[in-house]
């Protein structure tokens, strides 16, 4: 799977009583979907992932895939405490058509996490994953940041195809690209200008008419209990009505271990290091404006990224590196997203402290 581009890392929002806001939530996937974002994240450390009870996460996810536009990568959080668990949530992320799974490094047992434990977590999340996995190095978080080395010892995994790294730091960034360099090629299926092509692009919605499928004798007995009368009149009447999306064209594409940032105050730099994108906190509640730094290093015009850059670096180390998620949801809420509040134990941000977030994102209104 190409991960390429910016991605949002999208809050969850809540009611004032905390309960998860679904129609919110979907209101903003629509409204990212509209931008020229690569993707989005949902459960990461943005959307209050170690908040939210098993059924909440659950319906994060499916309301989220379906509100997203087809041609948008959606990577799902699933980390957990457990490789059974993190499975099973990657199980379900599969089932509502996600492309990547993004797993971070359990933190309960934090003394016991040596790097022969965190290797054997990886890998065997990864062998077990029915999506591509994505590494989730966060150690302003996680009492624990995979070492360069281990990294590339993963790289070499068929299963795990890079890693988002919340650093913040280019030179790590630098010295990740440069470990997995030698790790295998992958043929991925991309368009004819070379983006991603999700799952959803290629597969019927689910639940949809074009969605039946032919389900031969067994149709009489279990069909039914989905809706799905047989026809009588067919020659072969065990067998559904299919419906096909329309065909797109694609072309494939080799790409190797892909590296991306997670701090968007150092997200020329990681471009410029070798990082294929950035998945980010501030994409969230200013998504143009990461997209601009993205676009201006992709054209090869380093004054005018270095201009974009500089426009979002002092909103994001206050907003996300300082204030966190509630002072990022209230940049969604100045910027026209919902925020809300975030979950207690996170307390929300101050009467000032709005006025302050306001100044920072007065640059880079969307």
């Amino acid at each position: 799977m190409l991960i390429e581009g910016i991605f949002a890392a999208v809050p969850t929002p809540f009611y004032p009583d905390e309960r998860v806001y679904f129609r919110k939530l979907e209101a903003n996937v629509a409204h990212y979907s509209r931008s020229l974002l690569a993707g989005m994240l949902l459960l990461g450390s943005t959307g209050e992932a170690a908040l939210l009870d098993d059924a909440e996460s659950l319906e994060v996810l499916r309301v989220a895939a379906e509100a997203a536009a087809p041609e948008k990568v959606l990577i799902a959080g699933v980390g957990r405490e457990s490789v059974k668990a993190s499975v099973e949530l990657a199980e379900a992320a599969a089932g509502f058509g996600y492309d990547a799974v993004l797993v971070r490094t359990p933190t309960y047992f934090a003394k016991q996490m040596s790097a022969a434990a965190v290797l054997h977590y990886f890998r065997s999340v990864a062998d077990r994953s029915p999506l591509p996995v994505l590494l989730y190095s966060v150690p302003q978080c996680v009492p624990y940041e995979i070492p360069i080395e281990l990294a590339a010892e993963l790289a070499q995994h068929p299963n795990i195809l890079g890693i988002k790294d919340s650093s913040g730091s280019v030179e790590r960034i630098s010295g990740l690209v440069k470990a997995t360099a030698d790790a295998a090629r992958r043929t991925v299926t991309v368009t004819p200008i070379f983006e991603a092509v999700t799952g959803r692009m290629v597969t019927p919605k689910a639940g949809s008419e074009e969605a039946l499928i032919s389900i031969g004798g067994l149709l009489d007995s279990v069909g039914k209990e989905h809706g799905i009368e047989s026809n009588p009149g067919d020659k072969n009447k065990n067998v559904a009505r299919v419906g096909h999306p329309a065909p797109i064209k694609t072309r494939t594409r080799e790409i190797g271990f892909q590296v991306l940032c997670g701090s968007a105050s150092a997200l020329l730099g990681s471009l410029e290091a070798g990082a294929s994108g950035g998945i980010l906190a501030l994409a969230s509640c200013a998504p143009q404006a990461c997209q601009e730094v993205y676009l201006a290093w992709k054209d090869h015009d380093p004054r005018l990224a270095a201009e974009k850059q500089e426009r979002i670096t002092a909103a994001n180390l206050r907003i996300v590196g300082e204030l966190g998620v509630a002072g990022l949801k209230y940049g969604c809420d100045f910027n026209g997203y919902y925020g809300g509040r975030a979950r207690a134990p996170l307390l929300a941000v101050t009467a000032a402290q709005k006025l302050e977030i306001e100044g920072l994102l007065a640059g880079i209104r969307n």
